[in-house]
Parts: structure tokens; sequence; C-alpha cells
């Protein structure tokens, strides 16, 4: 999607000079605020109204996230039962947040998330790169959409659904179909000999 308006600046930096700043712009143009608009939206969905709603634009995003309570909020609603984060609480000490914003990214890769797309807690808290934690969020959707359990709140047309030989488990309805399948196949050989039915070399047994 292309990026339109101004960038904003960063929170809580002071300037960068030479080669930083480059990098920095470069970095800031990636992060995509169609992008934001469509997170926001669904954590809203996913988490219910009492995460509140960030101000527009890149420093309202960080801010809405940067103590981590939406994020572990978040990651708490995509499971039913046994919620990965035992305890949520809204802290000013730096060091408590970052501990927060850590546990998210912990259980975001125990629920699916693939290592390269997880952000760092640095590019959050300080603002280094908020298009990475856009781009964790928007594959923690298509993990959660892919996932298909219930659990799962808003549109499903918000993400990508994973490819499907990327999961590393089946569910216990993909066994049972999965079974079925196997089932459809016997039926068909109704009335042929045990022995017509083997496949490959054949070896009677006695």
């Amino acid at each position: 999607m292309a990026n339109k308006g101004p960038q904003v600046g960063m929170a809580n930096k002071g300037p960068s000079y030479g080669m930083s700043r480059v990098v920095q712009d470069k970095i800031d143009k990636k992060y995509d605020t169609e992008v934001e608009e469509l997170l926001v939206q669904w954590i809203v969905a996913q988490c219910g109204s009492g995460v509140g709603k960030p101000e527009s634009g890149k420093l309202g995003f960080q801010d809405w996230l940067k103590d981590g309570c939406v994020l572990c909020e978040l990651i708490n609603s995509l499971h039913k039962d046994n919620k990965p984060i035992k305890k949520i609480a809204s802290s000013s000490m730096a060091f408590k947040q970052m501990e927060q914003i850590s546990q998210f990214l912990t259980a975001a890769e125990s629920y699916g998330v693939i290592k390269t797309d997880m952000f760092q807690t640095v590019d959050l808290w300080e603002g280094k790169d908020l298009a990475a934690v856009q781009r964790t969020l928007m594959s923690l959707g298509s993990v959660a959409v892919t996932k298909d359990d219930g659990n799962y709140r808003g549109d499903s047309n918000w993400f990508f659904k994973k490819a499907q030989e990327n999961r590393r488990e089946f569910t216990d309805d993909q066994l049972k179909a999965g079974k079925g399948v196997i089932g459809l196949q016997m039926g068909s050989n109704k009335g042929a000999s045990q022995t017509g039915m083997s496949y490959g070399a054949t070896r009677q047994i006695q």
C-alpha cells in the first residue's frame, strides 16, 4: 500500500545525524498509515473497547502500544483457555513496560509468528522501527485467521491466510478429514480381494 502524507518524527528521540538519519528516514517511509488503521480496527474488535484507541499517526500508535498492556491483551484474547500472560499491569516504569513487550513477543512466537516477522522490544519502546511492529501484528493476524479456532474476532478478509503446509501441527478436524479421505478410498475398492488391494511388492501373510 502506498504511504500517504508527511511522516511524523520519532518520539522520545533526539536528532539523528549522518548515516543514522538517512537509515531512520528509510525506516520511517516503510510505516503505513493504512496498515495502522487496519491494525487498530482489529485490535479493538479483538480485545474490546476497553483497550481504547490511539490518536492517528505513528506517535499515537507507538504511545498506545508502548507499555505492552494492549499487546498482552491481544495475545491473550487469541487463547480461549490457558492464557499465555498471567498478569498484565500498567506501569510508568520503563523496565516493566519493556518486560511486558518481551512477554508478548515470546507468546506471539509460541502462537506461530515466525522469527523473521518479529520486531525487537526497542523497535516499539524507543520508536526505532514501528514498521517492524506493524509487520509482526499483521503476521499475528494472519496466523489467527489461518488457525480458524474460533478465537479470532473481526473480518477474516483483513489478513491473508498463511500457506496451509506451513502449519506445524494438524488439528483434530484435519486428522478426522484425513481419515475420511482414506475411508472413501477404501470404499471405492469394495469387492476387491485383500491381495488385490495391496500396493507395491506383495507378500502373503500366513
